[in-house]
């Protein structure tokens, strides 16, 4: 274990940090220390078991390439109940000395509320690339991970979520997996739209206002959320909606139908996100939804990308 990887440990992944109460509320998600209960200790920490069965991914209420696909038959697995978060990470990195895509390439994407006059100057002009970005400082050199241990971790490209999932034992999810585990046994309507209470409060990280120049914050969060700050779903997943998208295993077809013919075709193009992030609203890409996919290439982390891992039963 390298110096500054041990630095990173002690300062994020203390023993004492570890889950000492319940996810779902403000309360729960501000004390989490980012360490699931028996972390280190057991291999399925901070996990639940989904039971398997038949999927029909999809749905005909979201955009095109959303359209059911061909049922699929599931086996059980295990799959974390939130996102893998910065103190999980950080003991990764520690143990392993792992580098990550951005720190290699030495930059990332980081998003910015842009002025009304930057959108008529290039497409897509609340990202711009920033040098230093990376998994340790989100936003750039002037950030960094103090305070945010329970955060999850973003920043990091297909490769390095393989490579924190291997460490464990585990996997990356498949889009099926995904979704089967989020949907917890719902197909009803309300699965297509923002995610409200019967009061009309956000039940998830997403952005309210007027993307990308006004985000009111109804939700509490400006960018990415504590996991399990908003309550889980039938089958105890926090955060399967919003606050940061997550990286799947399967490559990215347009159809889901095409998607099942290629899964075979590992590492060919972009991969599937899934869950939508803090930057989905109404007004621009609305994909706060389980349904919900999109393709990012494999070498592009970002500051609203994250992800979670799987387990085989004996795995």
């Amino acid at each position: 274990m390298g110096v500054r990887g041990a630095a990173v440990l002690v300062v994020l992944a203390s023993p004492g940090m570890a889950h000492a109460q319940p996810l779902g509320t403000r309360a729960g998600c501000a004390a989490y220390g980012g360490l699931p209960e028996g972390w280190g200790e057991r291999a399925t920490a901070g996990m639940v078991w989904i039971e398997g069965g038949e999927l029909v991914p999809g749905s005909n209420a979201g955009y095109p390439e959303e359209r059911p696909g061909a049922p699929v038959q599931l086996a059980g697995f295990w799959i974390d109940r939130t996102e893998v978060t910065n103190a999980q990470f950080a003991d990764f990195v520690a143990r392993t000395g792992y580098v990550t895509t951005a720190e290699r390439a030495g930059q990332a994407p980081v998003f910015h509320i842009p002025r009304r006059s930057e959108l008529g100057e290039r497409e897509y002009a609340w990202w711009r690339p920033v040098a230093g970005a990376s998994w340790r400082h989100p936003e750039g050199p002037r950030s960094d991970l103090r305070g945010r241990a329970n955060r999850p971790v973003v920043q990091v490209g297909y490769e390095d979520a393989q490579a924190y999932a291997r460490w464990l034992g585990r996997t990356l999810p498949s889009e099926a997996q995904w979704e089967l585990a989020a949907r917890a046994g719902r197909q009803d309507g309300e699965l297509q739209r923002a995610p409200r209470d019967a009061r009309h409060r956000p039940l998830a990280n997403f952005w309210q206002g007027e993307f990308p120049v006004n985000n009111t914050a109804e939700d509490g969060f400006v960018f990415a959320a504590p996991v399990g700050c908003f309550p889980a779903n039938a089958f105890g997943l926090h955060d399967v909606v919003g606050n940061v998208w997550e990286w799947t295993a399967d490559p990215y077809r347009a159809s889901r139908r095409e998607a099942g013919a290629c899964s075979q075709h590992a590492g060919a193009g972009a991969r599937v996100l899934k869950g939508g992030s803090f930057l989905c609203s109404p007004d621009f890409c609305a994909r706060y939804r389980v349904t919900a996919r999109h393709p990012q290439e494999p070498e592009m982390p970002a500051m609203h990308v994250g992800f979670r891992t799987v387990r085989a039963p004996g795995g």
